[in-house]
């Protein structure tokens, strides 16, 4: 008997409970959409582009968005009279800013004539990068980097590119769009950075219950058999997921999971149950997700935090945290933030479930301060520190 066979009891097309699925109509996000629209209509006209910043939670669909508007801008270019337009996406995580522009260069260049990640001075890859640009056939470019936060403090190339139309590049029009799930991203950018590459802001805020229960029932329909989810299933599942992080991703995760559970047991249905089962299988992958996804600065501040629970220190105070934090920010030659900054970091992880906080109060003498420790796994932590190449070295 062959081991594997095709076919299924439970999936029609199990492709649909994907994160990186595009569904042929985006639901739940029409505001958002309307404000892209707005924002890119310049460049229809022929005008320059507007630069765009967006920015959410993990799993709100910042990137399913800008994909679903771009590729109906591409389909509809044929319409347009002496407006062509090229976009061009890249994903920045674990690239410096000089990495992102070489590879930029490389996206107009055919193998053989690519340059390599180093051995160039910043000035000389700019140069090559504007002579790529005014050579194109296009009137216009988009270029969209995804977790553009991972950049850090070396924002220099964020001011340069939408600004590249002032002398360097005559002859294609330029745009950019930054998507980042780093709320505090857009704070640490330089004032010209800012006015720059600010100029059309898009939040994604986190799904309801009723969005991300229509938004599976839109998925479900596609990914599952008829009539093999028992009725309470996908209200369950948006309830769950609306609750812990308002992710479509993270009820996606769940929704199929339960369904993997139901098929590897050969049941005929999805039930309450396999959801159930389903949702703390997934808790700790969603963790690790959301760990993984934090900018380099927030890494660190766990990474502190992580050397001071394992010499049995925790809880312990922000300037305890901060001073370790800032030898691991010097060992990897990045900026070191101010303390200031280090409270937002750390009230952001309080936030998002990662560390336990401790309000102390030792009257006139000692004053009011706050403890922190992990709330989360140790195990887990390190994990998806040791994901971050930056820091890996320091685990």
């Amino acid at each position: 008997m062959a081991r594997f066979a095709q076919g299924s009891d439970i999936f029609d097309n199990e492709d649909a409970l994907r994160d990186n699925y595009t569904p042929d109509e985006l639901i739940e996000r029409d505001d958002e959409i309307e404000t892209y629209e707005a924002a890119l209509q310049p460049t229809v006209n022929g005008a320059r582009p507007r630069n765009i910043f967006v920015y959410g939670e993990t799993g709100v669909g910042k990137t399913l968005a800008t994909r679903y508007i771009l590729d109906d801008l591409e389909a509809d270019q044929e319409h347009f009279e002496g407006v062509s337009i090229r976009v061009e996406w890249l994903n920045c995580k674990d690239l410096t800013s000089y990495q992102i522009v070489t590879q930029l260069v490389n996206k107009f260049r055919e193998p053989p004539n690519e340059i390599s990640p180093s051995g160039y001075g910043r000035g000389t890859v700019n140069r090559m990068l504007w002579s790529e640009l005014n050579d194109l056939d296009e009137t216009h470019v988009l270029f969209v980097l995804d977790e553009v936060d991972s950049i850090g403090s070396d924002d220099d190339l964020l001011y340069q590119l939408p600004r590249c139309n002032d002398n360097q590049v005559t002859e294609t029009k330029v745009g950019l769009i930054g998507i980042s799930n780093d709320f505090t991203f857009r704070e640490s950018l330089s004032a010209r950075v800012q006015s720059s590459l600010c100029e059309h802001e898009i939040h994604f805020k986190p799904y309801d219950a009723n969005q991300l229960r229509r938004i599976l029932e839109q998925r479900a329909g596609e990914a599952f058999l008829p009539d093999v989810l028992a009725d309470d299933v996908i209200p369950k599942v948006a309830a769950l997921a609306a609750q812990d992080t308002g992710s479509a991703r993270h009820a996606l995760d769940i929704l199929y999971k339960a369904g993997s559970l139901a098929r590897e047991r050969q049941q005929s249905d999805v039930t309450i149950e396999n959801v159930n089962e389903a949702k703390d299988l997934v808790e700790r992958g969603v963790i690790e997700d959301e760990l993984r996804a934090l900018p380099t600065q927030s890494h660190l501040v766990l990474l502190a935090i992580l050397r001071l629970h394992r010499e049995g220190k925790d809880p312990v105070r922000r300037k305890t945290i901060y001073n370790v934090y800032e030898n691991a920010a010097e060992m990897i030659d990045t900026d070191v933030k101010a303390s200031r900054t280090i409270q937002n970091r750390l009230s952001q992880l309080s936030l998002k479930g990662f560390l336990a906080v401790d309000e102390r109060n030792e009257g006139v003498k000692g004053g009011k301060y706050y403890q922190y420790s992990l709330d989360v796994r140790e195990e887990i932590v390190e994990d998806a520190l040791r994901q971050d190449r930056r820091i890996e070295d320091l685990i």
